[in-house]
């Protein structure tokens, strides 16, 4: 294995578990502890983990997940939050859905449970999924996040008013409110909000009282937050005390 599928492996695990010992590691790249340790140290000099005693971690509440990787990730969760969601949309409803794993997950239980929803989306993946439900923003084409970003973009949100701005911010804190970790996508998220008549976000439990680089708005701009059934019921007790509805 070369050293930059060694290195890419490595962050995929880490992103996965949080942190991981140098032995286990390296029994899953099938390769020695101290190759390993090498690729940890160069890591660690990239300010891509933080090195720990007999290991790594990383700190994911100031590193964003590769989309693929967050695709993976707690996908059943995603998929329960869509349907929770989905249910509370009435029928002929337009909204805008801005650009993340949870709402590809929200994508496709709308696909199936869904006939006259009009969605205005820059998230190819979701566009894809609901076909001629869909409006595909146009803009700029990012990879990383395979959406459109940017002023044409945003120009193009400007042309719509929805009844809802269904998105899903990387972090949700009562006190720094709602974040992101780009810039370009939190622009994104504050236009869908302001062309539309309610905001709707989905979370899921690990988003809930975490923090990230890019600070969009204060929480009280929330009308309806999803979850899923994971949620500490004492923190969404908290939420409740700010947001209308909370699922």
């Amino acid at each position: 294995m070369l050293k930059e599928e060694r290195k890419s492996r490595i962050l995929s695990i880490l992103l996965d578990r949080v942190s991981a010992r140098t032995i286990d590691i390296a029994a899953e790249l099938g390769t020695s502890r101290e190759t390993v340790r090498r690729d940890l140290l160069t890591l660690h000099a990239e300010g891509r983990l933080e090195k720990i005693h007999g290991g790594a971690k990383i700190d994911l509440q100031s590193i964003e997940k590769p989309f693929q990787v967050r695709m993976g990730r707690n996908w059943a969760e995603k998929l329960e939050i869509g349907r929770r969601a989905v249910d509370l949309l009435p029928p002929g409803s337009a909204v805008f859905l801005d650009a993340g794993s949870t709402t590809a997950a929200f994508a496709e239980v709308l696909r199936d449970r869904a006939t006259d929803i009009k969605v205005f989306t820059n998230l190819q993946p979701a566009a894809q999924i609901l076909g001629q439900k869909a409006f595909f923003l146009g803009g700029t084409y990012n990879d990383d996040v395979p959406a459109t970003f940017g002023e044409l973009t945003l120009a193009n949100i400007g042309q719509f008013y929805a009844d809802f701005a269904i998105i899903s911010p990387t972090a949700l804190h009562q006190t720094q409110g709602l974040m992101y970790y780009e810039l370009h996508e939190c622009e994104i998220a504050r236009a869908m909000i302001k062309n539309a008549q309610k905001t709707l976000v989905l979370a899921d439990a690990n988003k809930l009282e975490a923090t990230s680089r890019v600070r969009l708005a204060e929480i009280d701009c929330i009308d309806i937050l999803v979850t899923n059934s994971e949620a500490d019921h004492k923190l969404l007790d908290m939420f409740r005390e700010r947001i209308s509805e909370v699922y």
